[in-house]
């Protein structure tokens, strides 16, 4: 049997035949819409507006939302994040989940915390594909030390007066809202609140960060804030707790990039072994070198070791929770394989893997935004070892 992205994915037993079928339903919407103009549009640096529309009539955008709201959550469960995730991994341009799939970030927080006249305006709009959301966390003078933020929300009267940056927002040039962390009060955690800010609002300034390792179909923003005046209505949760709304934000951005990244490696995996079957160096194929093989083999290995804890840290959300240090150091454990399988695949493929238009060429140049963002490998091993109490 021939290892390809299917063939080398382990028996998960808690996938359904209705399980299946949503994957067959994502699978030719990728396939349709997605993969023949995938690389087109990451040389191009844009993602058609078309596709958020399209992609919210087979469910993509409001997977997992209220069905108030315009999405889908009857029956819905984590297994199903995590097909549509592996799916919209298969045409290797890392892009596209940070422009496509970035209101799964700025959401949320509007989604379970927000006022209920807000969540009416905001949700459906987006999960439509109407309009679009970003997530502004990240400051020029820090990223994973959230609690360090220095953005002001100075409240005077029935409005937050907003001064202060934001950077490497992703969805940030195209997003309606950002939902932005600010500083309403002193130092510390205790200090942030959350605020949806309209991006149309006086003061509110951009500026593309278009000159990128990698993610070149996405944008990429840095979001100035100059006394903006934002209703005091906008403020999603109550002041002061704005840390809490983030930390319950992260797991699921962390899951997300954890399913992402072992799909990466089984695309490096499959390419691998389709160039070993087909190159012929010496008088024979290199699948019959034994050090090719060895490589595969070891790929295998390391990407089997991602997908059981996977599926084990699935089992745990779907039952109520998970260990955020379990979390981290698997985390961790995606990114190096990510990177193991880049490098191996890479290797394998020789000159043809340096050329465009090649999936191992465009996922190598996702392996360090991946390894970064979300809580870097420093900071989630330092979460994990606060976590297990070492």
């Amino acid at each position: 049997m021939s290892l390809d992205f299917d063939s080398a994915r382990l028996n998960n037993p808690y996938l359904t035949a209705e399980h299946e079928e949503w994957r067959s339903q994502i699978r030719r919407f990728v396939d349709r819409e997605i993969m023949p103009y995938a690389a087109e549009w990451d040389e191009a640096g844009k993602i058609p507006d078309e596709l958020w529309p399209k992609a919210a009539a087979v469910g993509i955008l409001g997977l997992g939302y209220p069905e108030a709201f315009g999405g889908i959550s009857e029956g819905i469960d984590v297994w199903h994040g995590n097909i549509m995730t592996e799916e919209l991994s298969r045409p290797g341009v890392g892009g596209i989940f940070p422009s496509l799939l970035v209101h799964n970030i700025g959401l949320p927080p509007v989604a379970n915390f927000a006022r209920d006249e807000i969540r009416q305006e905001v949700v459906p709009a987006v999960l439509s594909g109407e309009k679009r959301i970003s997530l502004g966390i990240t400051e020029p003078s820090g990223g994973s030390d959230v609690a360090s933020l220095q953005t002001t929300a100075r409240r005077e009267g029935d409005y937050y007066i907003v001064n202060g940056s934001k950077t490497f927002i992703s969805g940030g040039m195209h997003a309606n809202w950002t939902s932005t962390a600010v500083r309403t009060g002193g130092d510390g955690p205790e200090g942030v609140s959350m605020l949806l800010i309209p991006m149309d609002l006086d003061g509110v300034s951009r500026t593309a960060l278009d000159r990128k390792q990698g993610w070149w179909c996405s944008d990429t923003a840095t979001i100035y804030f100059d006394n903006v005046k934002v209703p005091a209505e906008n403020l999603i949760g109550k002041e002061g707790e704005g840390f809490r709304v983030i930390m319950n934000n992260f797991n699921s951005e962390r899951m997300g990039m954890i399913v992402q990244m072992e799909a990466y490696s089984r695309i490096c995996l499959e390419e691998a072994v389709n160039w070993a079957q087909e190159r012929k160096t010496f008088g024979k194929r290199l699948a019959d070198h034994q050090v090719i093989r060895h490589k595969i083999a070891e790929m295998k290995q390391h990407i089997n070791a991602c997908q059981a804890m996977i599926i084990h840290c699935s089992r745990e959300i779907e039952a109520g929770g998970v260990n955020a240090g379990d979390l981290a150091m698997l985390k961790v454990q995606c990114s190096q394989t990510m990177e193991f399988c880049a490098r191996e695949a890479s290797q394998i493929l020789g000159g043809a893997s340096y050329l465009r238009d090649n999936r191992v060429e465009r996922i190598y140049r996702e392996v360090r935004v991946q390894a970064i963002g979300g809580g870097s490998e420093e900071i989630m091993r330092d979460l994990a070892s606060r976590q297990y109490r070492v």
